[in-house]
């Protein structure tokens, strides 16, 4: 297939990666030829590490960078394309006009997905008048390593786009779960639930953020803590999201003070270098402010 990825953040040139080492010819593009490159960079490192680790080959690394190509003009990306996956940032008013921008470039044919963690498929869908071929992927970050794609069904997709979507996810050897456009869908849901209850649970002085990680790391085998998680996404991500689902779902998502301050005083996580753990060159070196060894 041909294959468009709109956006090359860090969910975008993931998804472009996992879709060339398919086989498939992937065209990346963001608003700024910087991004682009950056994104195509990082595709490289990633590709590297996994010669290291003996997780691909070098011919294998070659080929996929080799289907890959960047741009930031939307029609060049778009044309000849199979399917879209739009990766824009997580704005419900700019993913619709994305889609609405896609669907007037792009062939009666052409499957347009978006990756969302969070937002209405549904509403997202009613920006194309061909809504029927719009589909929720919601993949999951590092995308070239973690296994879940959710399968978002719109009010308004097709089986046809199903059928689709569950053969493309399949093919770029991911296993998809399929849910009903609902806020939060099935795992951000489940997933932000446990972070808010984390955060109440660090701000009633219950355990510290490294004690609360720990337990679910290795009380229930989590590869990954509910508070190091939200650093590693980003407190201000994490906080957007919350609202909306308090906004959707009611109190029980209502933000913890803490998440508010951190996010107020730009304390964002792993990107920012501080959130609820202090970071170095991507890695945790101490816990912040009151919990303290910053």
């Amino acid at each position: 297939m041909r294959v468009a990825v709109l956006g090359a953040g860090t969910m975008g040139h993931g998804i472009a990666q996992v879709t060339a080492m398919a086989g498939h010819d992937v065209v990346v593009r963001d608003i700024e030829m910087e991004y682009v490159e950056n994104g195509l960079e990082s595709i490289d490192d990633n590709l590297g590490g996994g010669i290291e680790r003996d997780k691909v080959t070098r011919e294998e690394a070659d080929a996929a960078l080799e289907r890959l190509s960047g741009t930031t003009d939307l029609e060049e990306a778009v044309a000849d394309a199979d399917l879209v996956v739009e990766a824009v940032p997580e704005d419900l008013d700019l993913k619709k006009s994305t889609m609405a921008d896609v669907e007037e470039l792009v062939d009666d044919e052409t499957v347009i997905a978006t990756n969302t963690s969070s937002l209405s498929i549904t509403e997202i869908a009613s920006a194309a008048e061909n809504d029927g071929r719009v589909i929720g992927l919601h993949f999951f970050n590092p995308v070239h390593i973690m296994g879940l794609v959710e399968i978002v069904v719109a009010e308004q997709t097709d089986d046809e786009t199903l059928a689709f979507a569950h053969e493309y996810i399949e093919d770029i050897d991911k296993t998809p779960v399929e849910v009903t456009d609902s806020p939060g869908f099935a795992s951000s849901r489940l997933g932000v639930a446990l972070g808010v209850e984390a955060m109440r649970m660090v701000e009633e002085g219950v355990a510290d953020p490294r004690d609360i990680d720990t337990a679910m790391e290795l009380g229930y085998n989590h590869p990954m803590g509910p508070i190091e998680l939200g650093d590693v996404v980003g407190l201000d991500v994490r906080l957007d999201i919350i609202e909306y689902l308090r906004e959707e779902l009611g109190e029980r998502f209502k933000p913890p003070q803490v998440l508010k301050r951190k996010v107020r005083a730009g304390k964002l996580g792993k990107k920012s270098g501080e959130g609820f753990y202090v970071w170095e060159n991507g890695e945790i070196v101490g816990t912040s402010g009151e919990w303290g060894d910053d």
